[in-house]
């Protein structure tokens, strides 16, 4: 499936009462992926992202299928990548497996915008670069 991959432990501080991963914490960990995926595999952190380079990158859109649930001590991969390149956005799609298959999947859309205007603004030569290597077959 996708260029980038990343494992997390499910922690305490995911999980309701119940013991499993309440569903806005794996929101949260998706967005610390992204800014992994940023900075190691694109090679931009977010502060050079945010700071210098006055840029942003919101999700504009978020869908999620839930399929298993995840539970406190559970240790997960998210697997992430492009599926669509437009010229100021991008449609990512996203799975979460354990060890007992996949547990959550979707497609989040980004968009790049300079965040002194808040406006959506071409990815630069080198981000799309970067961009372009995370590309994954869509065609199956």
């Amino acid at each position: 499936m996708p260029a980038f991959e990343t494992t997390r432990k499910i922690l305490f501080e995911h999980c309701d009462p119940a013991g499993i991963v309440f569903y806005p914490r794996y929101f949260e960990m998706l967005n610390n992926v992204v800014e992994e995926w940023f900075e190691d595999f694109l090679g931009v952190s977010f502060a050079q992202l945010h700071g210098e380079r006055h840029s942003g990158i919101p999700t504009v859109s978020l869908q999620a299928d839930f399929k298993k649930p995840s539970r406190l001590g559970d240790v997960v991969t998210f697997r992430y990548g492009i599926e669509k390149l437009g010229g100021s956005s991008l449609t990512a799609r996203f799975e979460i497996h354990g060890p007992d298959g996949l547990r959550l999947s979707g497609q989040q859309v980004l968009v790049h915008v300079d965040i002194n205007v808040m406006k959506p603004t071409p990815f630069p030569d080198d981000l799309r670069a970067g961009l372009e290597r995370t590309r994954i077959d869509v065609s199956n």
